[in-house]
């Protein structure tokens, strides 16, 4: 299923690369204060991807994205399954459309254990997957208009056979694009898409390769830690501990593969990861030549 009405599926129906990035719903109740982060976002972008309380409370990210809508954004509405039923989400992604948002990005989200809330109840009464398959029903019969879906993937998930069953499961029940994980190791991403085309994966959906600009060397390493995002090469971490100034390098390093990216096959787009600082976008997408 193609959607080539909004402005966003028609840069997904186009040949040329895809630019896209996150923001994050400023806390509070004050629309001045999305209209100022709206400003802070390259005019360039085919997508704005509105995240849905990333690591903590934030304002809601359906508010948010309607807003960025009035002010002439295409945006993406995250809906992380963890914090709904599958009624609130159906009902959430009914909203959105009504309020002119162009895309849903489907997410099952981190444990509440590793946010700001640990002593919430979680909800995951549908994954990512079903939710996506919800939607796509949805569109079939009526109650929701054909809206670009995507999905995010782990470019690192091991073993290899089981990222490639889990991306080939969200594209089937709907996903137009994936947004993978922020790519540190490019090595390891180029043996992921290899796999993917082999498997014809990147003919399906768009694969959206993202980077982000980390601030600081004890960013890297918690970032390596954890693995949230795959492994941090020694190299990376190298580089920030002696730089004099980490959040420039982080920049550089960032435009650095965003640059490499977008010549590997089968990669269809750069999202920016900007850890709620929007302005990053601009630069990583001007530096890199990705304009």
């Amino acid at each position: 299923m193609k959607n080539t009405t909004s402005r966003f599926g028609q840069a997904l129906a186009s040949s040329r690369l895809v630019l896209t990035a996150e923001c994050t719903p400023p806390r509070g109740s004050d629309a001045g204060a999305v209209k100022k982060l709206s400003s802070a976002l390259p005019q360039n972008l085919d997508l704005v991807v509105v995240a849905d309380n990333p690591g903590g409370i934030h304002g809601s990210a359906l508010a948010c994205a309607a807003i960025l809508e009035t002010e002439g954004r295409a945006t993406a509405l995250s809906i992380v399954t963890r914090d709904r039923n599958r009624i609130a989400l159906e009902n959430d992604a009914q909203g959105a459309a009504a309020l002119g948002v162009e895309a849903i990005f489907c997410l099952s989200g981190d444990h509440q254990s590793l946010g700001v809330c640990p002593q919430a109840a979680s909800a995951y009464d549908i994954d990512s997957i079903q939710l996506a398959q919800a939607l796509k029903k949805m569109m079939s019969d009526g109650p929701l208009p054909e809206l670009p879906l995507g999905a995010a993937a782990h470019p690192y998930q091991q073993p290899l056979a089981l990222s490639l069953l889990r991306l080939r499961k969200k594209i089937a029940a709907g996903a137009r694009f994936v947004l993978t994980q922020a790519v540190f190791d490019l090595a390891g991403f180029e043996m992921w898409m290899e796999a993917v085309r082999a498997a014809g994966l990147d003919k399906q959906a768009a694969i959206i390769a993202s980077v982000l600009p980390l601030a600081s060397v004890e960013e890297a390493k918690e970032l390596d830690r954890r693995r949230t995002y795959g492994p941090v090469p020694e190299s990376v971490i190298a580089r920030l501990g002696a730089a004099p100034d980490a959040a420039k390098e982080g920049l550089a390093i960032a435009v650095e593969m965003a640059g490499k990216l977008k010549s590997v096959p089968g990669v269809r787009g750069i999202h920016i990861l900007s850890g709620g600082c929007e302005s990053l976008a601009g630069k990583v997408i001007e530096e890199a030549g990705l304009a």
